[in-house]
């Protein structure tokens, strides 16, 4: 299935739109985890949980709305990692922008941090969450795509 032209600049501001959204609510769970709790690394992960799976499955959605029909498995997949990769990166970016503004307390709290220089800490923990989102967008992706398009078998 092919876009009309003209349509893949709107395809393109899907998974920006709600992966920045997804990495909004997850900043702010941050900050709120942090700011209410003694160990925020418990809540923190819930946020950017629901936050990416929110965001997926709303960005799906609208998708099939600016799409004016229903979108193929693949189409679904693809914008899924689309707003998964968005979501990783930015939220990466949020917490080079927290370290940079509030310093490595943050990261003091990280497994190992004591034992390990915190650089190692910081590019760790970089690693580890942009990989995380992206492993968790890929699921979440494939899941609601194909509930999505069985739904979609179903109806027909």
């Amino acid at each position: 299935m092919t876009n009309p032209p003209g349509n893949e600049k709107e395809d393109m501001k899907i998974p920006l739109k709600y992966g920045l959204i997804a990495t909004l609510g997850a900043a702010a769970g941050v900050i709120t985890a942090h700011a209410l709790s003694d160990n925020p690394m418990a809540i923190a992960p819930i946020f950017f949980n629901v936050f990416e799976f929110a965001m997926i499955y709303l960005g799906l959605k609208a998708l099939e709305r600016a799409k004016s029909e229903r979108p193929t498995f693949k189409e679904d997949l693809k914008t899924g990692v689309g707003i998964s990769f968005v979501y990783a990166l930015s939220l990466s970016l949020f917490f080079v922008g927290s370290i940079a503004i509030v310093g490595t307390k943050w990261l003091e709290r990280e497994p190992g941090a004591s034992q390990a220089p915190m650089s190692r800490v910081i590019i760790g923990s970089f690693v580890g969450l942009f990989v995380a989102a992206m492993v968790f967008g890929l699921i979440y992706s494939t899941l609601i795509s194909f509930f999505l398009a069985k739904r979609r078998s179903d109806e027909s």
